[in-house]
This record gives C-alpha cells, structure tokens and sequence, in this order.
C-alpha cells in the first residue's frame, strides 16, 4: 500500500495578479534555513508582496517565472513566483537593492 504525505501548507493566497500562490511549510523551512535566512520570521512581509506588490516582472529567462516586489526600508522584497494555469508556488524570496530585469507586468498605480 503506497501512502502519500502531503506536506502542510505554509499559507495560499490569492495574488494581486489573481493567481493563486502557495507554500508548503517545509519548502519555508528549506528557504529561511538554507536559501535566505535574513527571510526568517518575515512570512507576513512575504504574504503582502504577494497580495500587495509595487511592481511585478515577468523573467527574462522563464515566461512562467514573476518577480513580486514590495518596499521595505531602503530595501525592496522581492517574491519569485512559478504560475502554472490559475495557480503557482514561491521559488524563493529575498531582500534586494535592486528590481531586478524582465518585463514590468504590473505597477501599483
């Protein structure tokens, strides 16, 4: 008999874009440990790039790659984000100096 875990969900949330964005809590663990640990403690930030970005970029390397970006500080928090159909799944989040290239998709008006 095969059992299948499912891991828990960190958070899903509808983006500005209307996708929906998810995160599992052990793939959090592996960004805010490994990846970005300056991210640790920084979920809700990363929840409202997703929900209430500045500005959104489409990459310029992969069409189903968007960089969410929000300012914090001097800083911009940047969300990269797969989105696949109606849904999608974060990449990895980071704090950046810079948006980084690729088409602007979106800009808070």
């Amino acid at each position: 008999k095969l059992v299948f875990l499912m891991d828990k969900l960190k958070f899903e949330l509808a983006s500005v874009l209307g996708k929906r964005i998810r995160v599992t809590q052990d793939y959090w663990q592996f960004i805010i440990s490994i990846k970005h640990p300056s991210m640790n403690g920084k979920e809700r930030l990363v929840e409202l790039t997703l929900k209430d970005a500045d500005e959104i970029r489409q990459s310029a390397w992969d069409a189903t790659v968007f960089l969410y970006y929000l300012a914090y500080n001097e800083y911009w928090v940047c969300v990269v984000s797969r989105h696949e159909n109606g849904s999608g799944f974060v990449i990895t989040t980071y704090l950046t100096d810079r948006i980084k290239e690729g088409a602007r998709i979106w800009k808070r008006k």
